[in-house]
């Protein structure tokens, strides 16, 4: 097994944008109550006193829009100079970051992935269901002139809406030092959209961008599964995170928190899950809390998309916005 070093925490369910390969278009979302999502003490416990003192060191909040959250600047604050935290980061829209991207480094962020799935602001408002390209781009920036890094763009390539794109979008890396990830479309949030159109596997792209620039290997700081390549000569570089195609379950060494608190071991698994909000307010000690990851852990499996059947008993229940991806 995989060591397990690395939590990625939904600190809300809400999200701002309606992107197509998250969220049904015809999805009437019911958000959590207040009450029931876990509190900035809570989430802080739970970082210092049970996954910390287990080896996981590597945190990335998420949401929905992890920059919906009320004292988002005061939570990131505080994981950050919990000892033992090594990194933290963070996954946004980006709509929000003109104005936070400098609070958020002086609360000790240092690393942004931001989802920037076309150049065209009308393609941008196809796939997001909102025209809010100019704000995304001004937060990008904002986010470059504070001085994150690595900066890393992610784009979910939808078949036929912005694959055309691709090799605009690896153009930034050249000139910039950004990190662009092209993800595969996954059937979690729209699968509907998935099983009519399917997905675009990384492998067309790699050979594409190869033509047209040539790859050679790259590194990029992070926790993540992409294959990272660069450029000749560019400043970033660009990945591929092919869930689909590639299987990388092999190389899992992650854990998934929901805002409310239950604690899943894999995107894929909906039914091998563990609720710490409940076990902390019913009472439980740290101690008794790191038994029921332990236990956990112990039983996560490696289940491919192709396989998800075995980790699932019904149908999911959650879009991939209020799994925090």
């Amino acid at each position: 097994m995989n060591t397990i070093d690395y939590l990625r925490i939904s600190v809300i369910d809400r999200c701002n944008f309606r992107c197509s390969y998250c969220i049904p278009e015809d999805a009437s979302l019911s958000y959590l109550p207040p009450q029931s999502v876990l509190s900035d003490d809570e989430l802080i416990f739970l970082v210092r006193e049970v996954f910390v003192p287990m080896g996981i060191h590597r945190f990335r909040l998420t949401g929905g829009e992890p920059l919906l959250r009320q004292g988002i600047v005061d939570l990131t604050r505080a994981i950050a100079q919990v000892p033992g935290v090594s990194d933290l980061s963070l996954t946004t829209n980006g709509y929000f970051l003109a104005e936070l991207a400098e609070p958020l480094y002086q609360a000790g962020l240092r690393r942004l992935n931001i989802s920037l799935d076309s150049l065209d602001p009308q393609i941008f408002a196809q796939i997001t269901g909102r025209d809010r390209w100019l704000q995304v781009w001004q937060g990008i920036l904002a986010a470059h002139g504070v001085g994150f890094s690595p900066l890393k763009l992610n784009v979910v390539v939808v078949p036929q809406v912005n694959e055309h794109e691709v090799l605009d979008l690896a153009r930034l890396t050249i000139e910039r030092p950004w990190h662009v990830r092209f993800i595969e479309f996954m059937p979690i949030g729209n699968t509907a959209r998935f099983e009519s159109e399917g997905w675009v596997p990384s492998a067309g792209l790699r050979a594409q961008l190869g033509d047209r620039f040539g790859l050679g290997p790259g590194f990029c700081q992070g926790n993540g599964p992409a294959d990272v390549f660069q450029i000749p000569g560019a400043m970033g570089t660009v990945g591929f995170i092919s869930q689909m195609s590639e299987c990388f379950c092999d190389r899992c060494n992650r854990l998934r928190l929901s805002a409310d608190g239950w604690l899943r071991p894999c995107l894929l698994n909906e039914s091998g899950q563990v609720h710490l909000r409940d076990a902390l307010r019913q009472g439980s000690d740290a101690g008794a809390l790191q038994g029921m990851v332990r236990d956990l852990i112990a039983a996560k499996a490696a289940i491919n998309f192709q396989e998800r059947d075995r980790g699932t008993t019904s149908s999911y229940s959650r879009t991939m916005s209020q799994i925090g991806g």
